[in-house]
């Protein structure tokens, strides 16, 4: 591999690192290859294992303070030039092909404190109670002390100036009058800041945590509880082809919607891509569907409403658009009571991501007096629907695309790929929760991670003799 982007990492006029930078990097990779994550027993194992003392190569072991700031410091500046660079020499070696990709993803904990979220709608509230409390404070203060002043700086100084004295403080000292308000004043104009500086740190989201800005407050995959505490955590994505991880995405996005783009376009800019690519109805949206087209790239999506359609449930209620009769010429649906919803009129949604669909409203003539009515709508008026229909027809397309011969089969080794590579970094690898804080450090983390996963799983092939497969065949024994 080539480590002039690590070498980079080091300043020039720093002094020489005490061990190798592309040894370091060695050690760090035999490390995740071996379960072994935290800095302190990294530097235990150099001292005392000798498949690091043989990596040493005579030098000496690193400290713990040498091998953290090795990894959060310098390795994340260029950890995924050199992921990429392992993923192309195992396309050079045949092992990918950059084919069928298979994307998944799943939420691990952030090392931050449980009890230090920051809400947004609490947020919200505090803020406009203490802007109200500031707008009285500082009508009140201004007609106390006589002074006229626009701004809450102005204010400030100039009760500043009324001092007589210096302020006093602690036990046995008696504050004035005015140094009371003045603490007061200054106490909701700190408020103030610290509001405006958590709007800024949220960046669409609705928490974080205090310990870690850029960790989301998300239910982890092991949670079962229906009422199981919210964590601060990532959402990991991941590309899986031919058992191998070649793409890694880590976002504050609690919903796997919107990390697909971010993440096909992290692999773009990378150079690669990929002929199809296969994820699960999580991954399903307007937005989505409209991306792979653009870009030329067939995508199998399993429709969200996919396995719930199968039900007799979901075939008998009659309240659901799918089940009733819709007229292409004239645009409009009939319930199962015989009623027409009719086109009203098309309008536009935007969604968190900004990207625009045209919605067309439907509406049923007369709903009154129906003996369906309570099994149709909660609304007092008429029945509506809203729809996409160029949605649909994706979602139609998808639905015919998954369920062919070769759908079955790339959803079939999405299961198996991707389900198998989480299933492996967590329970065999024992991964679940981040040493690191914030997205970047996050990053490195992961990327050592599935390039550990990588070598192991080329270690694996080579010995079960299955170098060069890409897919499971299916079993039609």
């Amino acid at each position: 591999m080539d480590l002039t982007p690590l070498e980079r990492a080091y300043d020039v006029r720093g002094r020489k690192p005490a061990t190798e930078p592309g040894t370091m990097l060695k050690i760090l990779l035999y490390a995740n290859m071996e379960r072994n994550y935290a800095s302190r027993g990294i530097s235990s194992a150099c001292r005392r294992d000798i498949n690091y003392i043989w990596l040493l190569n005579g030098a000496p072991a690193p400290s713990h303070h040498e091998i953290a700031r090795f990894r959060s410091q310098r390795l994340s500046q260029c950890s995924e030039e050199l992921f990429y660079q392992l993923t192309e020499k195992l396309k050079e070696v045949g092992e990918i092909r950059y084919e069928h990709l298979f994307v998944d993803g799943t939420k691990i904990e952030a090392n931050a404190n449980k009890y230090s979220f920051v809400w947004k709608k609490s947020t919200n509230r505090y803020e406009a109670r203490n802007e109200k409390k500031l707008e009285t404070c500082f009508e009140e203060l201004r007609r106390k002390y006589g002074i006229v002043c626009s701004s809450a700086e102005e204010l400030g100084a100039a009760m500043l100036s009324r001092a007589t004295g210096p302020f006093v403080y602690g036990r046995g000292h008696r504050k004035t009058e005015l140094q009371r308000d003045m603490e007061q004043w200054q106490e909701l104009l700190k408020r103030r800041q610290k509001y405006a500086k958590y709007q800024e740190t949220f960046k669409g989201r609705n928490s974080f945590s205090k310990t870690d800005p850029d960790a989301t407050f998300m239910h982890m995959k092991e949670d079962h509880m229906r009422n199981a505490q919210l964590k601060p955590g990532y959402n990991i994505q991941l590309g899986i082809e031919g058992e191998y991880i070649t793409g890694v995405s880590v976002s504050c996005e609690r919903s796997d919607q919107l990390t697909l783009i971010p993440f096909m376009e992290n692999l773009r800019n990378h150079g690669i891509e990929y002929r199809d690519v296969t994820a699960d109805a999580g991954y399903e949206s307007e937005e989505n569907y409209t991306y792979f087209e653009n870009i030329g790239t067939e995508c199998y999506i399993k429709p969200q409403n996919y396995e719930r359609s199968k039900t007799k449930k979901y075939k008998s209620n009659m309240a659901l658009r799918e089940n009733m009769a819709y007229d292409a010429e004239r645009d409009e649906y009939t319930c199962q009571a015989g009623q027409k919803l009719r086109a009203k009129h098309v309008g536009k949604r935007k969604s968190k991501s900004g990207f625009e669909s045209e919605i067309t409203y439907y509406e049923c003539d007369d709903c009154s007096g129906c003996p369906h009515k309570k099994n149709c709508t909660r609304s007092k008026g008429n029945r509506q629907i809203h729809v996409s229909k160029r949605f649909l027809t994706q979602r139609a397309e998808s639905l015919e695309r998954i369920t062919s011969k070769t759908g079955v089969l790339l959803r079939m080794n999405r299961s198996i790929q991707s389900e198998g590579a989480f299933g492996v970094i967590k329970q065999d690898y024992g991964y679940r929760q981040f040493l690191l804080r914030g997205n970047r450090k996050v990053t490195t983390e992961i990327l050592m991670l599935a390039m550990a996963y990588n070598i192991n799983k080329l270690h694996s092939k080579i010995q079960q003799n299955r170098t060069g497969t890409q897919l499971f065949e299916k079993d039609t024994a």
